[in-house]
């Protein structure tokens, strides 16, 4: 079961670092993220979503490789290529995994303006290992479905007021 962990930053910079820290813990093998995207909220208060890894921009790429090779044998492959690449990429769009997007967009819509939230799906974890590695940025857990222990020791580690 994976578990949804949305904190609050000052800044975008300092969510954007909190990203990559994440990432390289991710290469480390000392997290498995299902998905991970920054959302902030301007001064005049539009939300905007910022994901690592574009659905519909993977499909295209994936749809353009398998419609090269096809195209190969029916001797069009920039043919194959642009209608895989098309199918691809409307492929990519619709499918939406991870944090639904419209509930990242309604927390983010919470948000002052000028912050930004980081939102990870965790799937595993090695907390004693991420938690020292993120804490230096501090930050404020706005949605959270750790336990009640795990959300109040993940709250001291960032410098957050734990809940009574």
């Amino acid at each position: 079961m994976s578990n949804l962990i949305a904190i609050a930053y000052p800044d975008v910079q300092t969510a954007e670092q909190v990203r990559t820290t994440l990432g390289d813990l991710q290469t480390e093998k000392v997290i498995e993220l299902e998905d991970m995207v920054v959302v902030t909220r301007d001064d005049k208060g539009k939300v905007k979503l910022h994901q690592a890894i574009s659905p519909g921009s993977a499909g295209a790429a994936g749809g353009a490789v398998w419609g090269g090779l096809i195209g190969l044998i029916f001797l069009a492959p920039l043919l194959g290529m642009a209608v895989g690449a098309l199918s691809g990429g409307l492929a990519g769009k619709a499918t939406d995994v991870g944090v639904d997007d419209k509930f990242m967009k309604e927390l983010g819509a919470n948000l002052e303006g000028g912050n930004a939230a980081l939102i990870v799906l965790v799937r595993r974890s090695t907390p004693d290992k991420v938690i020292p590695r993120i804490s230096q940025y501090g930050g404020h857990i706005i949605q959270s479905s750790l336990s009640n222990e795990r959300e109040d020791e993940l709250r001291g580690a960032l410098g957050d007021q734990v809940t009574a």
